[in-house]
């Protein structure tokens, strides 16, 4: 079924579930926004990558106005409720100053593997040590999905996106992983880089070789 939804294209991907902080101060998002408040609709957030309308996005619920300012301007709450795909893209909503799309949300999978989220928490805590981050690693003592750690993970805008368009919870968490795998390694090497130039000048302790 395509339904019709106003957009809201950002620079960023959003995730099912995640809570997003936004300050309004575009006429067609404050019209949008309000109307979200007034009549309990949702809105779509597709990533603006490359200068290019993405074709998935994650459809959004406004959860409250945190402040109004005499401008218009507002500070809102939202939140990650679903993704979609859009199917046909409109610069104007009809009447309105917003884009929309005619969209098909998709069934998210979110049943994940308990081996893969104990082999994702291993190598976040890996990585969060390597980088220093007190930020604690995600357990199995919680209930937690890919999508709570996506941002956490340093991948760049592109493969958040790709994240995004991945279905099942159980692929979410080979893709995780293969790029923690990837990741580690590379930050490792660097930290060694960065131990190697603060010891120069230094007085350097070395066995030579026997021969």
């Amino acid at each position: 079924m395509n339904d019709l939804l106003p957009l809201f294209p950002l620079q960023l991907v959003v995730f099912p579930g995640e809570v997003l902080p936004l300050h309004i101060f575009e006429s067609r998002y404050k019209q949008l926004i309000l109307e979200c408040e007034q009549e309990g609709t949702h809105f779509g957030i597709p990533a603006y990558i490359n200068g290019k309308v993405m074709e998935f996005g994650t459809e959004i619920r406004l959860k409250s106005i945190e402040k109004q300012y005499p401008d218009g301007e507002m500070d809102i709450i939202t939140e990650g409720i679903g993704v979609f795909r859009i199917n046909e893209f409109f610069l104007r909503s009809p009447g309105k100053l917003y884009a929309a799309a005619k969209v098909v949300r998709l069934q998210l999978d979110q049943k994940g593997q308990a081996l893969h989220y104990d082999e994702i928490a291993e190598l976040v805590e890996e990585l969060f040590g390597l980088l220093r981050i007190s930020k604690s690693p995600p357990t199995q003592k919680v209930q937690w999905s890919t999508y709570d750690i996506g941002h956490h993970i340093g991948l760049p805008l592109e493969k958040e996106y790709e994240l995004l368009q991945i279905p099942y919870e159980v692929d979410r968490q080979k893709y995780i992983i293969a790029h923690l795998k990837q990741l580690i390694p590379a930050v490792r090497e660097m930290e060694n880089l960065k131990i190697k130039a603060q010891m120069n000048g230094h007085f350097k302790n070395i066995l030579p070789p026997e021969f």
